[in-house]
C-alpha cells in the first residue's frame, strides 16, 4: 500500500514539471515575438519655402563723425584780455561776439591813423588847388615851365601821402577789430584756454577757444575694393555717372542705436584707392540740427546701391557651416534630406538673403536639425516661415 502512495504521489509531481515546462516554453515563446526589432518611424521635421521678397542691397561699413568746421579761436593782437562774452560750452551764432581784447590802444590808434588821413586829404586838396592855378599861369606865359613841374611833383606827393593815410587808416581798422574776437559761424564753443587779465598775442597768436560747427556733419569711413567694383558695376549699368553717385542716401546708426536711423547722403569719393589698405575713401554729409551726433561718433554706416525684386531668404538659424563652408538641409521629392552648399548674403530684417544654390521652391529644414542627417529620410511637416516686415 505504501508503494502505491508513493507511486501516485510521483505521477502528481511529474504531471506539474510538465506543466511548468509547458508554460516555461510558452512564456519563452511570448517573450521572444516581443522582442522582434521594428524601425522607427522616420522623425518629423519642420520644413518651409524660403520667402521671396524685394530686397535692397547696401554696402555696409564703419566710420566716424567729424566736424565739417573747426576753428582754433586766436588773439591776432597783443593786448590783455579784457572780457570773456560767452559761456563755456554753449552754442553761439556766427558774428556773436566771444573775446574782448584792451581795445583802448587799438582805438588811440585808429584816431590817430584817421587824423592822419584827414591832414593828408587837405594837403592833396592845397596842391591840386596850386596845381591848377600854375597850369593857368604857364598857359599866359605868366611863370615858367619849371616852377608847374614842381607843383605837379607837390600834388603827386600829396596824393600818395593820401593814399598811405587811408591804407594805415585801414591797418588801425582792422587791428581795432581784431580786439574783439567774434564767432566765424554759428557752432558750439569749447572751454576757454586763457584767464581774463592774461596778456596774449605776445610774440605769436594766442589760442584762445575753439569754435566747431554741428549741424550738418561728416561721416567719413572706407569701402573695400570688392564693394568698389560692384557700385561701379551698378552705376554703370544705371548710366549714372561721377557726380550722381554724390547724390546716393546714406543711412547711419550709432552703437546704442536700433537701425539706421540718421540719413544723408554722399558728399565725397577720393579719386584713387589706398594701395596699401585696398580700400576708397568715402565721406557722407548728414544734417544734425538736434546735434544728436558729435564729431568723432564710432558709426554704422550702410549705403543702398541697388534693389533685388525677388531675393530668396531664411533664417539664419537654418543655416549650417563646416569646412566647405555654409549649408542649408534641404528636402528632396522623396522626403530624403540633402545637404546644399549655399552662397550668402546681408541679414535684411532678420532674415538671411541666400545669393546662391537655393531654389524658390525648395523645401528647407528650419526646425529640429539636430535631429536630421543628410541622406534620412524625413516626415516633412510643412510650416510658413516667419516673415519680418520688408525693408524700405
Amino acid at each position: 500500500m505504501t508503494c502505491a502512495i508513493h507511486a501516485r504521489r510521483y505521477g502528481q509531481w511529474r504531471h506539474l514539471g510538465l506543466t511548468l515546462a509547458t508554460a516555461a516554453v510558452v512564456a519563452l515563446a511570448g517573450c521572444e515575438d516581443k522582442n522582434t526589432f521594428v524601425a522607427p518611424p522616420p522623425p518629423k521635421v519642420d520644413v518651409a519655402t524660403p520667402v521671396q521678397r524685394p530686397v535692397t542691397r547696401y554696402v555696409e561699413a564703419t566710420g566716424n563723425t567729424a566736424p565739417i568746421k573747426s576753428v582754433d579761436l586766436v588773439a591776432r593782437v597783443q593786448g590783455f584780455l579784457q572780457s570773456q562774452d560767452y559761456q563755456d560750452g554753449t552754442f553761439v551764432k556766427q558774428g556773436t561776439q566771444l573775446f574782448t581784447i584792451e581795445p583802448e590802444t587799438y582805438k588811440l590808434k585808429l584816431d590817430q591813423a584817421q587824423a592822419a588821413e584827414a591832414g593828408a586829404q587837405a594837403s592833396l586838396k592845397q596842391a591840386e588847388a596850386d596845381f591848377r592855378r600854375q597850369s593857368e599861369l604857364v598857359q599866359r606865359q605868366a611863370v615858367s615851365q619849371a616852377t608847374l613841374d614842381t607843383s605837379t611833383s607837390t600834388r603827386d606827393n600829396a596824393q600818395a601821402s593820401l593814399q598811405q593815410a587811408q591804407a594805415n587808416t585801414r591797418i588801425a581798422e582792422v587791428n581795432y577789430g581784431y580786439t574783439k574776437v567774434s564767432a566765424p559761424f554759428d557752432g558750439i564753443v569749447n572751454a576757454h584756454m586763457v584767464s581774463i587779465g592774461e596778456l596774449v598775442g605776445v610774440s605769436s597768436p594766442t589760442q584762445l577757444a575753439t569754435i566747431v560747427a554741428m549741424d550738418p556733419i561728416y561721416v567719413n569711413f572706407t569701402v573695400n575694393e570688392q564693394d568698389v567694383l560692384r557700385i561701379r558695376a551698378e552705376a554703370a549699368r544705371r548710366g549714372l555717372t561721377a557726380p550722381d553717385l554724390k547724390q546716393f542716401p546714406i543711412e547711419i546708426g550709432l552703437q546704442t542705436e536700433t537701425g539706421y536711423p540718421h540719413e544723408g547722403h554722399l558728399d565725397y569719393v577720393a579719386p584713387t584707392l589706398n594701395s596699401s589698405t585696398g580700400t576708397l575713401a568715402v565721406r557722407g554729409l548728414v544734417p544734425n540740427d538736434k546735434r544728436v551726433l558729435l564729431p568723432g561718433y564710432f558709426v554704422r554706416v550702410r549705403v543702398p546701391f541697388t534693389q533685388e525684386k525677388d531675393a530668396l531668404l531664411v533664417p539664419d538659424t537654418a543655416l549650417g557651416s563646416d569646412q566647405g563652408g555654409r549649408y542649408l538641409l534641404v528636402v528632396g521629392a522623396d522626403n530624403i534630406v540633402e545637404q546644399r552648399k549655399v552662397q550668402i548674403g546681408p541679414v535684411d530684417n532678420g532674415l538671411r538673403v541666400i545669393e546662391g544654390g537655393l531654389k524658390p521652391d525648395d523645401r528647407v529644414v528650419i526646425a529640429g536639425l539636430l535631429r536630421v542627417i543628410p541622406g534620412q529620410k524625413i516626415d516633412p511637416q510643412v510650416t510658413k516661415m516667419d516673415q519680418p516686415q520688408a525693408s524700405k
